[in-house]
């Protein structure tokens, strides 16, 4: 007894110390599970259908599988085949691997491996030759692995790395490749071939070994078959069936799934894009394009102004193009007259003008500034809702000028957008902000005609619906009143509709559009930007590298692509035309209160034309007589127009007209009927 004491205590002690070195191991040597968690990305749309696969970097699928995505049938079947006993064992099914080695001696070859999913998982993540060295390593992985993972863990896993030929790594990157869609329903045929191409994934391929694929697919029906989980007729059908082609992964919303995914911070990302409606805009873009020259590039974004959610966006016509891999939608570009709504609302937040006030459309120098027209040119006096409807340059300059266009640049900047302005710190180029001077890109834009259809108030786009769900667009910030808000969409809802279309108020069920049309400097920029209802779309039309397309302006080339987006996502997303219940109660200014003049009271004249010190060419041109000059300005009550202190002369129409008789320096004078008055001194030339 004495001598057996010391025995046991030192076999006692063997036991722990070799415990404790095996859990050391253990700890020490964790499967590395962690080295192959890169996957694959999938960006679906809003209802969960895909948009857009990421592939690895090295060009490998590999999404994450969930068993509960999975079709539960090719698991029961997937287990009946490859490891029975799976939810039994502990990661080595000694029986099955007692009767493997039994059968494989009888045999005299290796008729069955006996490796259960977890040893299968287990030699996924370390790949090794097939050694009885490896078969031992890949028992002691599979018991690691139970210890740390639970079945539906390892089954997962397993699902996620299994081969199937090719670059496709995982159930769900072979469903989608082979079938062309998600494995959550699985087809008998499809079940089979998925469990025979891991055993053997580049002998089976089908779309290279069509033969061998076949015969693995046979063979694994057969097992089925076997196991009770079909009959014979449908054994026979499984193996008569066609083999599958290899599917493209789904590719759409170039763009808008790359924001998304960059938002969300990779990984699979559930987009706020409606698939639908993005698939309308993909082919309609491309159809417009394509009757437009190859250098064409277009650019769409629509949002749902509620939730700000971006539902369709299209960054270029064609990745086929010039351009085309740009996302365009970021890109800076001059916006036109896009901004002039923005600038008369600020007008009646300030109370200084109404949507009836009188404006005048005449020719006007502001320092070194002078605008004109697009169509060179002027109406006099105009109400600034017939300026804005008219899109006039004049009018909106002036309007500008009296908000400040250092402030209106600080306003957009509080909106959320960062305006690029060439020259700000001079005047002249601030007032230039009224025609396009200064660069937004067309998301920008988006974000400001969504604070117009939402009462004045701005907030960021939202790509995800994982930034709707925590709630992120309850923030706002106010950038115009809500009576100015809709007292500019009501002006812009009346503009001139584009050729072939009917107004939306005379029309049944057709959406209500207040838009506006812009054409950038040079023909470089055509624009067109609206609201819809509910829904805010802006349109770009031009070439990437923004050379002039001369003849090319917003109303022709973007506003017919703006009417049809309209209709579609009326269509698409069943957006009711809620105008007439969008009047906010948070007036600031009413906007309908008579403001009758946007000129201070007691003006003194102004001479508009000719501006001083102006060189003005007489004529005589081609044989034709030396022309006269219509004289142009502003004053209260009637005005007198003398020049070198003759009256002039005032043709049919009411208007002075100046013939000079020769060329030289001479004065030109206006008095209004108080006395007041201005002059300007220019030169004839002929």
């Amino acid at each position: 007894m004495i001598s057996r004491a010391p025995s046991l205590r030192q076999f006692a002690l063997a036991v722990l110390t070799g415990l404790v070195l095996l859990v050391g191991l253990n700890w020490a040597f964790p499967p590395p599970i962690a080295e192959v968690s890169a996957r694959s990305a999938m960006v679906t749309d809003r209802a969960g259908k895909p948009l857009r696969a990421f592939a690895l970097p090295d060009g490998r699928w590999r999404f994450q599988a969930r068993l509960d995505e999975v079709d539960p049938l090719f698991v029961s079947a997937l287990l009946s085949v490859e490891d029975k006993r799976f939810y039994r064992h502990g990661g080595v099914d000694w029986l099955a691997m007692i009767r493997a080695s039994v059968t494989s001696a009888r045999a005299g070859r290796v008729v069955s491996g006996g490796s259960t999913i977890t040893m299968q998982t287990a030699r996924l993540l370390e790949p090794r030759p097939r050694t009885i060295p490896s078969k031992l390593i890949e028992m002691v992985r599979a018991m690691q692995l139970e210890a740390r993972l639970s079945k539906t863990e390892i089954l997962e896993l397993y699902l996620t790395l299994a081969p199937y030929g090719g670059n496709l790594e995982g159930v769900r990157a072979a469903s989608l490749g082979w079938f062309g869609h998600e494995p959550a329903t699985l087809n008998d045929d499809e079940i089979a071939l998925l469990i025979a191409l891991p055993q053997s994934p580049e002998v089976r391929r089908p779309d290279r070994r069509p033969d061998h694929a076949r015969a693995g697919r046979a063979f694994i029906a057969a097992k089925l078959e076997q196991a009770g989980l079909i009959d014979a007729r449908r054994q026979s059908e499984i193996n008569a069936a066609a083999l599958p082609d290899r599917h493209i992964f789904p590719a759409r919303a170039w763009h808008g799934t790359a924001q998304a995914r960059s938002v969300a911070g990779g990984g699979d990302t559930r987009s706020t894009l409606d698939a639908g409606l993005q698939a309308d805009l993909e082919a309609l873009i491309r159809t417009r394009a394509g009757l437009a020259e190859t250098e064409v590039q277009m650019a769409v974004i629509v949002v749902d102004i509620p939730s700000r959610a971006v539902r369709a966006v299209v960054g270029s016509a064609s990745r086929e193009r010039e351009g085309g891999w740009i996302d365009l939608t970021r890109s800076k570009r001059s916006p036109g007259s896009t901004l002039k709504p923005f600038i008369y609302a600020m007008s009646f937040d300030d109370g200084i003008a109404a949507p009836g006030t009188v404006i005048s459309d005449l020719p006007k120098r502001f320092a070194a500034y002078q605008p004109e027209n697009f169509d060179r040119s002027f109406r006099g006096d105009v109400t600034i809702a017939q300026a804005l409807q008219h899109s006039l340059n004049v009018p909106a300059v002036v309007a500008l000028d009296r908000i400040g266009p250092e402030r209106f640049a600080a306003q957009l900047r509080t909106a959320g957008t960062a305006p690029s302005i060439h020259g700000g710190a001079e005047r002249e180029a601030g007032l230039a902000l009224a025609l396009g001077g200064a660069g937004l890109s067309l998301r920008e834009l988006a974000v400001l005609y969504a604070a117009l259809g939402d009462g004045g108030v701005a907030k960021p786009l939202v790509w995800t619906e994982a930034e709707l769900a925590q709630g992120t667009t309850n923030e706002g910030q106010r950038f115009l009143s809500a009576a100015s808000s809709e007292a500019v969409l009501k002006i812009l809802r009346e503009a001139p509709a584009p050729a072939g279309r009917m107004p939306g108020r005379l029309t049944k069920d057709a959406p209500q559009i207040a838009f506006k049309t812009g054409t950038s400097y040079g023909y470089r920029d055509a624009w067109a930007a609206g609201v819809a209802g509910d829904t805010a779309i802006i349109v770009w039309v031009g070439r990437a590298d923004g050379a002039p397309r001369p003849g090319h302006v917003g109303r022709l080339d973007a506003l017919p692509v703006l009417f049809e987006i309209a209709d579609r996502a009326a269509a698409r997303l069943a957006t009711q035309d809620a105008n007439a219940d969008r009047v906010r109660a948070d007036k600031l200014h009413d906007p309908t209160a008579a403001l009758v003049s946007f000129m201070p009271e007691r003006a003194a004249p102004e001479i508009l034309f000719p501006p001083k010190g102006a060189e003005l060419w007489a004529g005589p041109v081609n044989g034709e007589a030396a022309r006269g000059f219509v004289l142009a300005g502003r004053g209260e009550g009637e005005l007198s127009w003398y020049v070198d202190g003759t009256p002039c002369t005032v043709d049919a129409a009411g208007l002075p007209v100046w013939s000079p008789e020769g060329a030289g320096f001479y004065t030109v004078s206006l008095v209004d009927e108080d006395g007041q008055s201005a002059r300007v001194q220019v030169r004839v030339m002929q």
